[in-house]
């Protein structure tokens, strides 16, 4: 009875032994490939922005420029520098195209985009401070004339209205 026991006690715990890595596992691969994902598929960004304009005039920003408070710029975490970005204000459903130029807001403030004065004015949110937007990066992309490489040819040699009724007809279809 005891050696049954041990026996029967013995494959419960190794068999929780071999679940538990095995689901472990399981679930942490789960999780990897959804913050992967996650990670690489989102580019849109809902959050609270705010701006800032005449203190910054002048100073330099992360991309070693001086901030202009007249153009329509940027600071985000969350998109590299240079990215072009429409910014919608969710209250009165106005857009601007601005560019990421400078880090910022700072994270505890839980802020995801300062735009410029500029940027702010079209908006329409100067006087609040803070107002929802939802933002999301335009793709640039290039265009280029099509490539033609036909030879162009003259036109055929005069001949007499006849001549071409005369060939027409004669060619059978």
């Amino acid at each position: 009875m005891q050696t049954k026991l041990r026996t029967i006690g013995f494959a419960v715990v190794a068999s929780l032994l071999w679940i538990s890595p095995t689901f472990a596992l399981s679930q942490g691969l789960k999780a990897h490939v959804k913050s992967v994902t996650s990670k690489t598929l989102k580019n849109k960004y809902i959050g609270t922005a705010s701006w800032y304009g005449k203190l910054h005039q002048g100073r330099k920003m992360a991309n070693g420029k001086r901030f202009d408070r007249r153009k329509l710029t940027a600071a985000s975490w969350y998109f590299p520098l240079g990215t072009v970005v429409r910014v919608v204000n969710v209250k009165n459903g106005r857009t601007v195209i601005v560019t990421i130029t400078d880090r910022g807001p700072n994270l505890r403030l839980h802020r995801i985009l300062d735009l410029s004065q500029a940027a702010a004015e079209r908006l329409d949110y100067v006087g609040q401070g803070l107002t929802p937007v939802f933002l999301y990066p335009i793709v640039p992309f290039e265009t280029s004339a099509a490539k033609f490489d036909a030879v162009l040819i003259g036109p055929p040699a005069r001949q007499a209205h006849g001549e071409l009724e005369a060939r027409v007809i004669a060619e059978p279809m």
